[in-house]
């Protein structure tokens, strides 16, 4: 699933709308991050393409919507999961959860923060050269 958050309901309805417009299944929940949307991965490229340039649509009346408002100190968070399968979050300013959501998916970050986790609580101090050699030995199997 492609998941894409909102912190206003109105723009998080007329993303759905848009999306059931073009018959895609959508399911909406509300976290501590804010109100999300899931959609399937395996959607058409050219489909998966406009809801991308919508999303990025709202986002900019988002940061409208918050600049009106001056709710310009909120916090964004981000959800990971510890190696042991424990949930936590990461707070950031908004400013900052903007400018990743508007180069990586919440799917990557979530995977980059996941990732940060395991290497924090499980340690490897192989080198790159070493982790990189052993990528492409799999890769070539």
């Amino acid at each position: 699933m492609i998941e894409y958050i909102f912190f206003d309901a109105s723009l998080r309805d007329k993303f759905l709308a848009f999306a059931e417009q073009r018959d895609v299944p959508c399911t909406a929940s509300d976290d501590s991050m804010g109100l999300l949307v899931a959609i399937p991965e395996d959607i058409p490229e050219a489909l998966a393409d406009e809801i991308e340039e919508y999303y990025e649509s709202l986002e900019d009346e988002q940061e409208e919507l918050s600049k009106a408002s001056g709710d310009l100190n909120r916090l964004a968070g981000f959800n990971f999961t510890l190696p042991d399968g424990q949930p936590r979050m990461l707070p950031l300013p908004s400013d900052m959860a903007n400018r990743l959501l508007a180069n990586f998916s919440l799917a990557e970050i979530q995977g980059l923060l996941n990732a940060v986790a395991e290497r924090t609580l499980n340690p490897n101090s192989e080198h790159l050269c070493k982790i990189l050699a052993a990528l492409k030995n799999k890769q070539n199997q």
